[in-house]
Formats: C-alpha cells, structure tokens, sequence
C-alpha cells in the first residue's frame, strides 16, 4: 500500500501467494475508491469499473485472456443502463444474442406483471361488487318469498321422526360433509398407487435400523410438540365459543313455544347468528394455524422421514456381503435398491389410508342415513305432513275423543281486525286426537274472556291454533293477523342482550326508535308493573346480564307484561302469566290493559281475576265447553 501525505491510502493491491496481482483497486483521498480491475493468475486484465466521486458506476469493461472487450455497459449516476454492446474482433458470438433475448423476455414478463396486477386488480373488484350485490338481492328475494313456517318447532312438537335434531343439524351434516369431501382422496390415490406398485414389490430387505429411527423420531417429536403449545389454548377457546353457541340453541330448544308465541324468530336467529359468528372466527384462524403445522408435520413426519427411511433401506445394501446380493451387479443392485425403498413406502402408505377409508365409509353410511331422514321430514313438514305416534290419556270409552286422519289446512282461516271467531271448528291434536269437535264462539275487541278448566282440556291447544303454531282441521276461524295476537306465558322468555331489550322483544332498538317510542316511555312501562326499580340498580337501559337468572319469578312475569304494553296488541293471550305475582299488582296490571284498549283471553284459576273479565269459556275436559257471559250468579271456578 503507498500513503500519501495525509495518511491517505492511494493504490490498493491483492496478490497472491507467488505474489501475483489479482485485484487493483485505486482510491482517493477520502478513500472513495475510483478504480477497480480485477485480474487473472497471468495478471490478464478481466474487469474494469471506473466508479465517480458517489460511487457511481460509469463504465464496466469485461475482458477476455486476450484483454478483447467483450460486453461495455455505461450506467448514469442512478445505475440506469444506457448503451450495450457486444465487441469482439471482427467477430460476433452467437451465445450474446440468446443474452438479449433472455434479458428482453425477463423485462417483457415483468411489464406483463404489472399490467396484470393492475387490471386484474380492477377486474377482481368489480367482479367482487357484482358478486356481493347479486348476493345481497338473492338473500332479499328469499326473505320476501319464504313464508315463515316455523320448521323447527313443528319438527319437535309436531313430528317426532327426528330425535335430538340440534345434534344432527351442528354435528351430523358437518361431519358427514367432511366425510364426502375426504371420501374421494381417501380411495381414488391409495388404489391408483396399489395397483401401479403392487407387481414391482420385490422380496423383504431385511432388519431395518430401528435405532436410527426411533432417534430421529424423538428428535422430531419434541421439535413438534414445542410448536404445537398453541393448540391447547385454541382448542379450549374453540370449546368455550362452542359452549356458548350450544347453550343458546339450547335456550332456544327449551324456549320454543314461547319465541314462537312471540313471533321472535327473526330476533333469536341474530342472536344465534352473533355467537355463531365469534365460534367461526376463532375457527378459521385455528384452522390456518393447523393447516400451517400440517405442512411442518408433512415436512418432517413424512419428506425428511423418508430420507432417513431411504438411509436405513439403503443399509442392507451397504453389506457386500449379504448372501442376496453377491451374485448381482450394481445395475441389479440399484434396482433393487429402489424397488424395495420407493415403492415399499409407497405401497406401505397407500394401504394405511385404505384402512383409514374403509373406516370413514362405515361412517360416512351412518351419516348419509341421518342426512336422508332429515331432508325427507324436513320436506315433509313443509308440505304440511305429519307423523307423531302418541298414546292418548283420555278414556278409551269416552265419547269425547276421536282418531281422524290428520288433514292440516282443512280449515279456513281469515284475518279480519278486533275480532276473534270460531265457526263449527274442530280442536284437536296434531296427530289426530279430538279434544272439542265442533268450537263455535265470537270475541269482539274490548271484551275480556275466561278460559278455564282441567289440565289436558285444551287451553293450551286452543291459543295454539290462534297462534297459528297448529294447523287447523276444519271449520273456519277469523281473527287478526299474528303480529296483533300477543302471547305471555306462565313461564316468560329473556332474551340474551340488554335490559331494554327484554322490555321491547322480539323488537330491536332500531325499530323502537321507528315506532317512535322513547327510553322515558320504556320507563312508564316498567313502573306499571312495579319494576323501575331494576332500571334504578341496574343504571342504564344497555346494561347486559343473563336476565333469566337475575330476575325472579315474579319479576320475570311483571317483564312479560311490561312487554305486552310496549307493544299494544288488539288481543292478549295470558297462560298464567300473573300467578307468581301479588294480587294487589295483578290488578292493576289487568285494569292498565282495560284502558289501554288490550282485549284479554285469560287462562287462570284465581277467582279474583273475574271481575276483570265479560266472558268465560269453560273446558271439562271430556269434550263439552260452555261460554257465557259472567253474571252475579256465575260460579266462579277457581282459589
């Protein structure tokens, strides 16, 4: 090295060990370095690169043992390439036009890229919007032209062909589509690869290295293990949000009359659609993260597994001395080597997941017959088809109850505002047992009526027809539309969600605010039923607790009505909805129906809640009715 003054390296030389120069490099006083040559044992110049003061490079000479010029390439400052050109002496190789060739395409395919990145990301768009468009006015068509036929309460009131159908809809159909999607590569690549393997299979190798194996599988296991602590905590998340999505079907299950009374459906599906939705959320990223130690598994448990199931088979053939091998040429040898390697594997591979299919198809059969059944009743039960085996508890001889063929839709059923009329109706069953034959009576709005009678009578049975949750076998029956019949049970149903929501079921706030009902007015209705003290413990209307355990009986009760004045229907329906509350608030609760204009079907057996009513029908429970108007001289039935 040669310094100047400043202690400034000049030139920098490389050599060698016999001394000879190999690189040259010649730097400036800041030491930017100006000039490069690179050059061969015979000190041939091959490389020059002159660089400016930033480096930059200007010119790029490569040069042959002859020092003739092949390629000059000139660069600007940024290093964008201006001129090339191919030197040689009167001579132009062939090999530099494939050069120019190939450096053209490479600059074509990534123009080519761009442009289709950037059209196909247009395209994809479009075609996305279209999509989600199409998808949104389908969903709308549906909505307007499926008729709401409440299908599930009539598969398990109605119908008791399918048992236990929450299990068949969240388990059955989804393993069974798994079984269908797994069935074609289970079967299809192990009897291709049975078939094509089957004939070359050669004799056995031998021992195999068992020690070699079980190492490499210890290593690995404890490798995998370490990656897979994840799953532990997935997996009792994807059990928790699967919990919570079973316990609201099952709240659904054992609520369903009542949601159907509520005409709730619409509401019970957004809450089963919100749970749904955080299960399959976690899912898919637990999903993705099995899908990601899947391939790691496949990695190690299966290619580099074979590498070293390849290095013990190849062992045997390593022993010159084996008695199979000492009359066989290397050829043979190889050969050999491959069949029993290769395709041992292979075969050995493909008659594991023929075991494993053979054990999914018995499966899969069992599945198929529960998916059958399904959609056969489900087809059914939407034509209006029953089939429900039932032992009656009425007397055999008794004269009251008939068998008839069930023959729903029979009956005319006609909506006509503020009034409620049976004419010559049949009440009955839906598989057939008559309870009333011939049901002839008239409610106008503003009058309120007594049902009374036995248990097994046909209260029940008679609001369900009103309802509409039981299909009507004869005669004709006005009454309003549904969604002007309200219906309070005995035992009330709390929505999951807020405590305005138990207030406005199956309503959502957004058409509380439609209906123009404030949170004050909300307020006048919990204080008619004595409950404003919830809002004043609980502070605020969006407050969310489990609403069937926090409140008691009678609170649950007082709810219901509190509900049944937020919506003001012509018609109520009271199952016993009060018998868990005071009788000094019961009155007052059916004397605020009187004048709110609430016409009151009542099912009781509290003599005090007579004077609230015009009318009674009585049941006995052997076919016969009465209805009449209630006078001084009515016996009241009742405690």
């Amino acid at each position: 090295m040669l310094l100047d003054e400043d202690r400034s390296i000049l030139p920098v030389m490389l050599l060698d060990e016999d001394r000879s120069i190999l690189l040259v490099m010649l730097l400036d006083k800041d030491r930017s370095i100006l000039l490069v040559m690179l050059l061969d044992e015979d000190r041939s110049i091959l490389l020059v690169m002159l660089l400016d003061e930033d480096r930059s490079i200007l010119p790029v000479m490569l040069l042959d043992k002859d020092r003739s010029i092949l390629p000059v390439m000139l660069l600007d400052k940024d290093r964008s390439l201006l001129p090339v050109s191919w030197i040689r002496t009167g001579l132009f190789y062939q090999s530099t036009g494939y050069l120019v060739l190939i450096a053209a395409m490479l600059v074509a395919r990534t123009y080519c890229d761009v442009w289709m990145i950037q059209n196909g990301t247009m395209i994809e768009s479009q075609s996305t919007v279209h999509s989600h468009s199409q998808s949104l006015q389908l969903n709308s068509l549906k909505m307007c032209v499926i008729p709401r036929g409440y299908t599930y309460y009539k598969m398990g009131n109605l119908d008791n062909r399918i048992a236990n159908a929450d299990q068949l809809l969240t388990q059955d159909v989804e393993r069974f589509c798994n079984s269908v999607v797994d069935l074609y590569s289970n079967l299809s690549k192990p009897l291709l690869d049975i078939g094509l393997y089957i004939f070359k299979l050669t004799s056995a190798i031998g021992a195999q290295g068992p020690a070699s194996m079980m190492t490499y599988l210890l290593v690995s296991g404890l490798f995998l293990t370490r990656l897979r602590r994840p799953i532990g905590k997935m997996t009792v998340t994807e059990q928790r949000y699967e919990g919570e999505y079973r316990y609201v079907n099952s709240r659904l299950i054992t609520n369903s009359e009542e949601i159907a009374f509520y005409n709730g459906n619409m509401r019970e599906k957004q809450t089963i659609h919100s749970t749904f939705k955080k299960l399959v959320d976690h899912l898919h990223k637990f999903i993705f993260f099995r899908f990601s130690m899947g391939f790691v598994d496949s990695l190690i448990a299966k290619y580099i597994a074979t590498v070293v199931g390849y290095l013990v088979v190849s062992r045997p053939f390593l022993n010159l001395a084996d008695p199979r091998h000492m009359n066989s040429s290397q050829p043979e040898l190889l050969e050999d080597y491959y069949q029993s390697g290769r395709m041992l594997l292979r075969m050995s591979q493909a008659l594991g997941r023929i075991v494993l299919a053979g054990r999914e198809m018995t499966r899969l059969s069992g599945f198929t017959m529960r998916i059958t059944e399904l959609m056969k009743v489900l087809k059914e039960l939407n034509s209006g088809k029953y089939e429900r085996t039932m032992v009656s508890h009425q007397d055999k001889e008794s004269e009251a109850v008939e068998r008839v063929p069930l023959v729903p839709g029979s009956g005319q059923i006609i909506n006509v505002d503020h009034v409620i009329k049976f004419e010559h109706t049949p009440l009955s069953t839906p598989n057939g047992d008559i309870l009333i034959k011939d049901l002839t009576f008239e409610v106008r709005s503003g009058t309120n009526v007594l049902v009374c009678g036995p248990n097994g009578c046909g209260k029940s049975s008679l609001f369900r027809v009103l309802g509409e949750l039981w299909p009507l076998f004869g005669g004709r029956l006005t009454k309003p539309e549904r969604g002007k019949l309200f219906y309070v049970p005995q035992r009330p149903y709390m929505t999951l969600g807020t405590l305005r929501d138990q207030v406005i079921y199956p309503d959502t706030y957004e058409e509380q605010k439609r209906k123009g009902i404030s949170d004050q007015v909300l307020k006048e209705y919990l204080d008619n039923v004595q409950l404003g003290h919830i809002l004043d413990r609980e502070g605020t209307w969006d407050t969310v607790q489990d609403w069937m355990d926090v409140l008691s009986g009678g609170e649950k009760q007082r709810m219901a009505m509190a509900r049944l004045f937020y919506h003001k229907p012509q018609f109520a329906i009271l199952d016993e909805c009060t018998s868990a509350v005071s009788v000094d608030v019961e009155d007052f609760i059916y004397s605020h129906c009187r004048t709110v204009g609430i016409s009151l079907f009542t099912v009781s057996h509290r003599k005090s809640l007579w004077k609230h009513h015009e009318y009674y029908l009585h049941m006995d429970g052997r076919g016969n009715y009465d209805f009449k108007p209630i006078t001084e001289e009515t016996i009241e039935f009742g405690s």
